[in-house]
């Protein structure tokens, strides 16, 4: 606490702190596209730390992790749309949605118990296709879902009389939809982190870490590596439930194409790239994996033309290929992330001199 209250620390988080209010105020001025594009790096930032419990902490491959965005997202649709006539309250669907996935993520964690590696990602991925086909085909014989073409007109948050959605003048300043979600956004960011660094310390924590080092010596020691490692599941899939609520709300739209394969594989590439099991690094990767592709599409065309004359190379395609290369080169020089936990580090440097 007295490190928290340092002169040092409190000049910190007041930059930061500031720094975070005034960001969406400077990304409006490139557009409120960008905004937007805040806004889901904030969302991917939720789903990297819920994927991280069960990846970095508990050291299970998890390729389905999408799935658990996907309940979250179709228990808002569901619930606050004319679909079936429901507009039940924000604070009524996020932790029916949570609760939902939560479900999801011991459905999905008691059967591949025993598994690992390669055997746990393969059915981790089933999973989340499974899931996706059934959002995609739960239109007949009775519409749960609408299908293929997904549901709209979904409620926006709302708080009382204030909506999230459309502009409102506080103090005299005109305060967009996004603006308005970026900050509700922040505010629950904040909350996970905590969480999630509260759940770190802990021990069940410190068991989810035992059993990614070795789950047979966890077992020796007394740990019941069963519930425990249901307890990461169910923990992780939960943090994805809330951020596919939000998603579904700000989108006002959910179809099962937002809810790919490759969604997934995104998400554990920002936790690998950022530093597994470093809660800071996980930010930091899903913060760079999701605004450097749009940063990449939205200047890789005006490169071309100011090099060349002329677009050589499709920006879409070369922006995938410039993205691919960067993983690349960064998983080869910094094999741990980006950011790795401190412990993490000190191992590396142990083998290399031992080497």
């Amino acid at each position: 606490m007295k490190n928290w209250l340092s002169p040092r620390s409190t000049a910190g988080i007041a930059l930061i702190a500031i720094a975070l209010i005034a960001l969406p105020f400077v990304a409006a001025m490139g557009g409120q596209a960008w905004v937007r594009i805040v806004n889901f790096a904030i969302l991917y930032v939720f789903l990297a730390l819920g994927l991280n419990i069960v990846v970095g902490f508990a050291g299970l491959l998890d390729l389905g992790y999408i799935a658990f965005y996907a309940v979250g997202a179709y228990t808002w649709a569901l619930l606050a749309s004319p679909h079936f006539g429901l507009h039940l309250p924000f604070w009524v669907i996020l932790p029916i949605g949570a609760a939902l996935a939560c479900i999801a993520g011991v459905l999905l964690g008691s059967p591949t118990l025993k598994l690992r590696g390669d055997y746990l990602a393969i059915v981790t991925l089933g999973f989340g296709e499974i899931v996706r086909i059934f959002m995609n085909n739960l239109n007949a014989p009775i519409n749960i879902t609408n299908g293929p073409q997904g549901i709209t007109l979904i409620d926006p948050v709302k708080m009382g009389d204030f909506s999230f959605a459309g502009k409102t003048q506080i103090f005299g300043y005109d305060l967009t939809g996004p603006q308005k979600y970026y900050f509700l956004l922040v505010a629950l960011c904040i909350l996970v982190i905590i969480i999630n660094q509260r759940l770190q310390d802990s021990r069940i924590g410190r068991a989810w870490q035992a059993i990614r080092e070795d789950e047979i010596a966890a077992k020796a020691v007394g740990i019941n590596t069963r519930n425990v490692k249901l307890l990461a599941f169910a923990m992780g899939a939960s943090f994805g439930g809330v951020a596919g609520g939000v998603f579904a709300a700000m989108q006002g739209f959910v179809s099962p194409e937002s809810f790919s394969l490759l969604e997934s594989i995104m998400i554990l590439a920002m936790v690998v790239l950022g530093g597994m099991g470093h809660i800071p690094g996980v930010i930091l990767g899903a913060v760079l994996l999701s605004i450097l592709p749009e940063a990449l599409r939205y200047g890789v065309g005006p490169i071309q033309n100011a090099l060349f004359g002329k677009q050589l190379v499709d920006p879409e395609s070369l922006r995938m290929l410039v993205f691919g290369l960067a993983l690349v080169l960064v998983m080869r020089f910094k094999p741990n992330g980006l950011w790795p936990a401190p412990e993490r580090q000190r191992e590396m440097s142990e083998k290399q001199g031992g080497a």
